[in-house]
């Protein structure tokens, strides 16, 4: 899992990518297909969840309350997944959690509407595994399910470069803002695909994981 040069394949660029295409595709089918839930961006749920409760909508808290709850227990799955596998040579343990991810994200194609909340449980437990087990592209800390972290790194790294005109601080800067534009991509993607594949938009995910597991396999 490592090159020449000391980097880890799942710090690659093109892994990172990979893995904002599919943060961003799931976030925009919870939102437009699972009732309004976000998989990724728990701050809305966070909020959302606190409108709720002072409305006095005690369904309504549950509805984002879980998904939350399935995010937490995501980063634990993917630390005990760590702790469990990290000394194996065979498969690294970080393929194992793609490989756990996109089976999660096949099984939410099947999941009929009745049946949102557990679909937003499973989605939200995949986007968590996710962003404990990918966190830096190149050496830098990035998310490849929101990006709010990413757009404050990429300005300062920006503000830097104009600074000093240093032009590793412009590619440092340019790495978070193409993560981000695949981002928005990804989220492009899963609400064109949602109007002719509906609940089966969530299996698009499972194509730019895919590519990312045998990327990492190699």
């Amino acid at each position: 899992m490592e090159t020449a040069k000391g980097l880890q394949t799942s710090e690659r660029f093109r892994i990172g990518a990979l893995l904002a295409v599919a943060g961003g595709l799931l976030d925009a089918y919870t939102y437009l297909m699972r009732d309004g839930v976000f998989a990724n961006a728990q701050t809305g749920n966070i909020v959302l969840l606190g409108v709720r409760a002072v409305e006095g909508d005690w369904s309504g808290v549950l509805h984002y309350l879980l998904p939350i709850l399935a995010f937490a227990a995501g980063v634990i799955a993917a630390e005990c997944i760590k702790e469990r596998l990290k000394e194996v040579r065979v498969v690294h343990w970080r393929q194992v959690t793609v490989c756990l991810e996109i089976i999660l994200l096949a099984l939410v194609a099947f999941l009929p509407q009745q049946l949102n909340a557990l679909a937003n449980i499973m989605v939200s437990f995949v986007c968590a595994i996710q962003v404990e087990s990918f966190r830096k592209v190149r050496g830098n800390a990035f998310a490849t399910t929101m990006c709010t972290g990413n757009l404050r790194s990429g300005t300062e790294r920006l503000y830097q470069f104009i600074r000093t005109g240093e032009k590793d601080q412009l590619l440092r800067a340019a790495q978070y803002g193409g993560i981000i534009l695949f981002f928005i991509g990804g989220a492009a993607l899963g609400a064109w695909c949602s109007s002719f594949l509906s609940l089966c938009t969530v299996a698009v995910a499972c194509v730019p994981l895919l590519i990312a597991f045998l990327l990492m396999r190699h």
